[in-house]
């Protein structure tokens, strides 16, 4: 009794702290809400963060997302006790999560765009977000377990900022997007530099189950300065400004890669059949085309008993070939030109066994030849030669396409590495660096510097 009614008085004393807050001046509200964060330089070493890579770790979050998501309304209880969605199922999506003293208490998962988009696009228009230089990556499924959620942050901003390290030097990705419920869209208009991608509040948001939500979008880049701004001259366990880009924390395990892979699936056969056919009939309930789409990703031939069958008659239906690992691997395009060398920086984003696709800021005309060194990864480089055979321009940014008739012993070895592959484990092990290239000082890595990825929503 006495807990029900410090349970009401504690309702009653927010509500009354928030109806306050809403009748002070917009900037008031905002500077109020910064001066309210505070971040632990130094957590607690029983703090583990890391990708969700296991059955166990992956099955606490799915529980720990549901029981959250129900509690709020955003959807109706399921009979697994577990919040799984398609985006999961995707080597697009990768799910953090905060263990403490080993076990699962907090979770969050970015969606970065795969071939069923994005969530949030049913109800907001990303097109101007999308006209912008950069990649989009949806955050989402964000959920605390209960004893933790009134710690002050402790596992909170721990968490966002284990977002950020993984986002800036690994998901490449410039412009988060989120979808949250209106009566939180101010703290991260305030503490995090949001904006608003409509006016206009959506009433019926499907994904989560019909609440009405508000989409907003942070630009990692030209959004830092703000973060600089609001909070730089702060005391260090006010300064979320340093705190999210200029610290390191012990606690957190960033994913270690041969390659320059900028994703990370963990799903396994057995895991995806666990989660997505047994525990729930989240691939009973997929369409035609949606099958196709999966097995177009998951063409290893472990995968073909666990993914849903599609229908005889739509078998037929050609669709594009996608690729369980995104990359992007800096590298150089040396081309001879009545006698001098010239050279034109490149960004590889996509690589088969006799071409691949790069960023390019200076044009290239179609035909031009040359020899490209490429890093693909800590120990491997590769030195082929290349010509460039068709151009097409995306967000602002020049891509061309690129023929290598003979590819080298390091070029093969990663691209069987890459068909091969099922999870990002399986391309963990470093091999020999290849005879056949130079790794070259000059090729600069390019990863782009990019602001936090702290918000999240449905």
């Amino acid at each position: 009794m006495k807990r029900s009614l410090r349970s009401i008085a504690r309702k009653l004393l927010h509500q009354t702290a928030r109806a306050a807050m809403a009748t002070l001046p917009r900037a008031l509200r905002f500077a109020v809400y910064r001066s309210l964060a505070s971040c632990d330089p130094q957590p607690d070493p029983r703090l583990t963060l890391k990708i969700a890579d296991t059955q166990d770790e992956l099955e606490a979050c799915f529980r720990i997302l549901h029981d959250a998501y129900v509690a709020a309304g955003f959807m109706k209880p399921d009979p697994s006790g577990l919040r799984v969605t398609i985006y999961h199922a995707l080597p697009t999506t990768t799910t953090l999560c905060a263990k403490w003293d080993g076990q699962v208490v907090g979770t969050i998962s970015m969606i970065r765009e795969g071939v069923f988009g994005f969530p949030l696009q049913s109800a907001f228009d990303l097109g101007p977000v999308r006209a912008k230089t950069g990649q989009i990556a949806e955050v989402s499924a964000l959920a605390v377990a209960p004893a933790f959620r009134k710690t002050g942050g402790m596992i909170m901003f721990p968490l966002m900022k284990f977002m950020t390290d993984y986002c800036r030097s690994y998901f490449d990705t410039r412009h988060i997007v989120i979808a949250v419920n209106p009566n939180k869209i101010e703290m991260y208009e305030s503490l995090l530099f949001f904006d608003r991608l409509q006016d206009k509040v959506v009433d019926h948001y499907d994904f989560a189950n019909g609440a009405p939500a508000v989409g907003a979008t942070l630009d990692l880049i030209k959004d830092v300065a703000h973060f600089e701004q609001a909070y730089g001259h702060k005391p260090e366990h006010k300064n979320l400004s340093r705190y999210l880009f200029n610290s390191r924390l012990d606690n957190i395990q960033l994913p270690q890669r041969r390659f320059h892979t900028t994703n990370d699936p963990v799903l396994t056969p057995a895991m995806m059949d666990f989660f997505f056919n047994q525990r729930t009939q989240v691939f009973a309930g997929l369409d035609d085309r949606k099958r196709l789409l999966l097995r177009s990703i998951y063409d290893h031939e472990s995968y073909a008993a666990v993914l849903p069958a599609a229908a005889a008659s739509s078998r037929n239906i050609a669709l594009r070939q996608h690729q369980r690992f995104s990359i992007r691997c800096p590298a150089r395009l040396d081309v001879a030109s009545y006698g001098e060398r010239l050279s034109f920086p490149l960004q590889v984003i996509e690589l088969s066994l006799h071409g691949f696709k790069a960023e390019c800021a200076v044009p290239l005309p179609e035909g031009t030849q040359g020899r490209v060194q490429i890093d693909l990864g800590e120990h491997e480089a590769a030195s082929v030669e290349a010509t460039a055979v068709r151009r097409q321009e995306a967000g602002g940014v020049a891509c061309y396409g690129f023929v290598v008739p003979v590819p080298d012993v390091a070029w093969r070895r990663c691209v069987a590495a890459l068909n091969a592959g099922r999870t990002h484990a399986d391309l963990a092990t470093p091999a020999p660096a290849a005879p056949a290239a130079r790794r070259d000082a000059t090729i600069d890595r390019g990863v782009t510097s990019v602001a936090p990825v702290v918000a999240v929503g449905f």
